[in-house]
């Protein structure tokens, strides 16, 4: 994978100048906010026991890990537009590098929880790594370098869990675990200052357009109005469901009155986006109502069907990563180290097959190869629905590795096609398919709270069936030029073949 498609031009990864160089510094950053989202699982033990924290306050950290991330990844997809990669990962490497101390030095369970829920923001670093790829790399590689970005990026959760244990007995002492999670706090915020002094927001000579107003995304039509404001229901849906799962009916975290004015506060934030989603293209409507030359347009349905194929990609892996250790222990009966063990293999993926879906879109077509990994998504996550314990257990592995290519080379697929869709708007678009992949995750293990693991299996593969039939008659293929509105008001021909 040292060199990549096209005649003209190898993508040599052993180099480190001009845009290889802002690939590695982008993967590394990206990587570094997987370790500190996910520092605290490996040693949850060590936690609970330090602090004598119950079952039912473990789930709730586990639950807050997450729960900022679907809202904070649109919004760091507007900020990145705006203000541009460089400030804005920096400023979250090392905001998320302080509260990542905190965390590990909380003497308290309410303390602990409320910066948990707060490093929750850190799990939208992906964001930005993919406007910055997308700046620096041309068309027929964009899909190969945010491969790499995003698979060697996704890694570090792998990392986290297998260093930070071995870490923390090296610091020694029942209270190991707080220095050991406390490193990765302070790799961050040092590495937040080198990023800063090393990497620019696009090469120099080119543009680095930025979407008109901050608030919402710009649509370009009244019909992708609608649809926009019918995408962003269940980013909020989603959250509400988290509150769902902390009331008195679950972990009691909740009381009723403190749910419902919760509730009414995520019906009333969705009514303030939809009127910040009208602010922003209030010029579609009236009778003034301006039209967007065609050559500027993009259709909003890509951007929704590409939100539901991560979704069922991302959404469904980190559903899997979750489960798939007590899956393997209840199914055949294996220690728990064992299962663990075998189970990292379906994450280890991630190294290869998240840039082998960029790499594939880039050569054979962008469609057809979401196409066809969605498609082998839904077969293989079919097939596991058929596991038992009178399977030979490497027989189960290789059918759950050969179903993890799919998931994650799906997700190199996907965002091969989103930087290509309108260059200023890529953050924002990130960063809703971003969230849509939380809500896959919310969604997927909350069914898995009421069903076998194998009901859970065919749901994820009916979903991703749905999203086949959907990207078969709506998606597109990228055109061949994007068209750009320079800040003097001309027009910039992009092309994206």
């Amino acid at each position: 994978m040292s060199t990549l498609i096209g005649e003209s031009e190898k993508l040599n990864l052993f180099s480190f100048t001009g845009k290889i160089k802002t690939l590695h510094l982008s993967w590394f950053a990206f990587f570094l906010t997987f370790v500190v989202w996910f520092n605290f699982a490996p040693l949850l033990a060590s936690i609970q026991e330090t602090l004598g924290l119950t079952g039912q306050q473990v789930k709730l950290l586990m639950i807050l890990n997450v729960a900022l991330t679907i809202p904070a990844r649109i919004l760091i997809g507007m900020l990145v537009d705006k203000f541009g990669p460089r400030i804005t990962y920096s400023l979250l490497l090392a905001i998320s590098g302080v509260l990542c101390m905190l965390f590990a030095y909380a003497d308290s369970f309410e303390k602990m929880a409320l910066y948990r829920f707060l490093l929750g923001f850190v799990g939208a670093g992906f964001v930005i790594g993919i406007r910055l790829v997308a700046e620096w790399f041309p068309a027929k590689q964009v899909g190969l370098a945010e491969g790499i970005y995003g698979g060697w990026g996704n890694f570090g959760s792998a990392a986290a869990a297998m260093t930070l244990p071995a870490l923390a007995l090296i610091f020694g002492g029942e209270e190991g675990w707080r220095h050991a999670i406390a490193l990765t706090g302070v790799i961050s915020l040092i590495y937040s200052f080198v990023f800063y002094a090393i990497v620019s927001n696009n090469p120099k000579g080119t543009t680095y357009f930025k979407p008109k107003q901050l608030g919402a995304m710009e649509v370009t039509s009244k019909g992708d109005f609608f649809l926009y404001c019918l995408m962003s229901a269940p980013l909020y849906l989603t959250l509400g469901l988290l509150v769902w799962k902390m009331s008195p009916v679950n972990l009691q975290f909740f009381t009723n009155i403190e749910s419902l004015i919760l509730y009414v506060a995520l019906a009333v934030i969705y009514l303030y986006q939809i009127l910040q989603i009208y602010r922003v293209n209030r010029g579609l409507f009236g009778p003034n109502a301006k039209l967007i030359p065609e050559v500027q347009r993009y259709q909003f349905r890509q951007v929704a069907i590409l939100d539901l194929a991560y979704l069922g990609t991302f959404g469904s892996e980190l559903a899997v990563i979750s489960m798939l250790p007590l899956f393997f222990k209840d199914t055949f009966g294996l220690s728990q180290s064992t299962a663990g063990l075998l189970a990292s293999g379906y994450a280890f993926m991630n190294l290869f097959a998240r840039p082998g879906g960029g790499l594939i879109s880039d050569k054979f077509g962008r469609k057809k190869t979401v196409l066809i990994l969605m498609l082998g998504l839904a077969v293989g996550y079919g097939v596991m629905g058929m596991i038992d314990g009178s399977w030979p257990v490497a027989l189960a592995v290789v059918i759950i590795m050969a179903c993890s290519f799919f998931v994650q080379a799906g997700e190199g697929a996907v965002f091969g096609i989103i930087p290509l869709i309108k260059r200023r708007l890529t953050g924002q678009i990130a960063g809703m398919a971003g969230a849509y992949g939380n809500v896959g995750a919310v969604l997927f293990l909350t069914i898995l709270s009421f069903v076998e693991p194998t009901v859970f299996f065919y749901t994820i593969s009916v979903a991703a069936f749905i999203t086949v039939i959907l990207v078969f008659f709506f998606l597109e293929e990228p055109k061949g030029f994007i068209y750009e509105e320079q800040p003097d008001g001309s027009i910039e021909k992009i092309a994206v073949h």
